[in-house]
């Protein structure tokens, strides 16, 4: 069980500098508020006020990871942590950094014959009508690099697209253009080598934006997901290809369109994902039968195993 483990000191790493910060430092408070109450000995740390040092002050035996976005979960935060030998939640280098760029990751399940939208980088030279003519529209402009939908434009018009790029640029050197698919979003979180239940996201605006993810209480949550047994299986089957594809570990979530011919497309993976109140991985893993105590303990123990 996990409750009779001793994990030693552990330190939940929080904040950080990224777009993301906000959301991290919930999900973090929400993590060493559960690891508290299951009796681990656990402190939280803003890695933004003191940096690598100051975690290294602290003398962690593992380290749980919270940090969304760039600086956490790109994989630097990972190497830093390889280098000093300590243990931590979640992918390796490699996965983290593959899995924050959104391009490298589609190229990786597109090598493997794994269905993913159709997608290009942008410039801002870009011949624009070129990128309509290939992708279609609506298409989806984004960061590369970012999470939690930030800097994302779904673009029903041609002269909407330099705008989507430029705000799009804001966030990040690296933009790109993706094929919208019209249809049902869904997403599966991964814990171990399992699949847990599938979840459907209905949002009255149609578009699964920060607000939507965060903030409002519109946002509908569908558990059961409204998928056949058999569709389902499919799903988490493919979500745990796309996942091992990738080379991640311990945890994550999957994000997938469905198609208005049933074909389901996967969009990108997540190896920090949110554990806020309004997160997903917590609502799923409680459809399946573990609450956000033992889950946080669950995770914290893939980080155990790995050494």
């Amino acid at each position: 069980m996990t409750q009779d483990k001793d994990f030693g000191h552990v330190v939940v790493v929080y904040g950080g500098h990224s777009a993301e910060r906000e959301v991290s430092l919930k999900s973090g408070g929400a993590i060493l508020a559960a690891l508290q109450r299951g009796g681990v000995d656990a402190v939280g740390y803003d890695l933004a006020k003191g940096g690598l040092a100051g975690l290294e002050a602290l003398s962690p035996d593992i380290v749980f990871i919270a940090l969304h976005g760039r600086g956490g979960e790109d994989g630097s935060l990972q190497g830093a942590l390889e280098l000093a030998g300590l243990p931590y939640t979640g992918s390796g280098v490699l996965a983290s950094a593959l899995g924050m760029d959104k391009l490298r990751t589609k190229a990786v399940w597109q090598s493997m014959g794994l269905p993913t939208p159709e997608s290009i980088s942008l410039s801002a030279d870009m011949d624009w009508s070129a990128v309509v003519e290939r992708l279609g529209l609506p298409l989806v402009v984004k960061p590369v690099h970012e999470g939690s939908t930030i800097g994302i434009t779904i673009v029903r018009d041609h002269g909407e697209l330099e705008k989507a790029y430029q705000d799009a640029a804001g966030f990040d050197t690296r933009v790109m253009a993706e094929r919208f698919v019209v249809g049902d979003e869904f997403t599966v979180s991964v814990l171990g080598d399992r699949a847990l239940p599938a979840i459907r996201v209905e949002v009255p605006n149609g578009f699964y934006d920060y607000e939507a993810k965060y903030l409002s209480n519109d946002t509908l949550y569908h558990l059961p997901c409204g998928l056949s047994r058999e569709d389902e299986e499919v799903l988490a089957s493919l979500c745990l290809q796309a996942f091992e594809a990738v080379g991640c570990e311990g945890w994550g979530r999957v994000d997938v369109m469905r198609d208005a011919d049933n074909r389901f497309w996967l969009l990108e993976v997540n190896t920090v994902p949110g554990m806020t109140d309004h997160s997903l991985v917590p609502q799923s893993a409680a459809y399946a039968g573990i609450d956000f105590d033992d889950l946080v303990l669950r995770i914290l123990a893939t980080a155990q195993e790995r050494g």
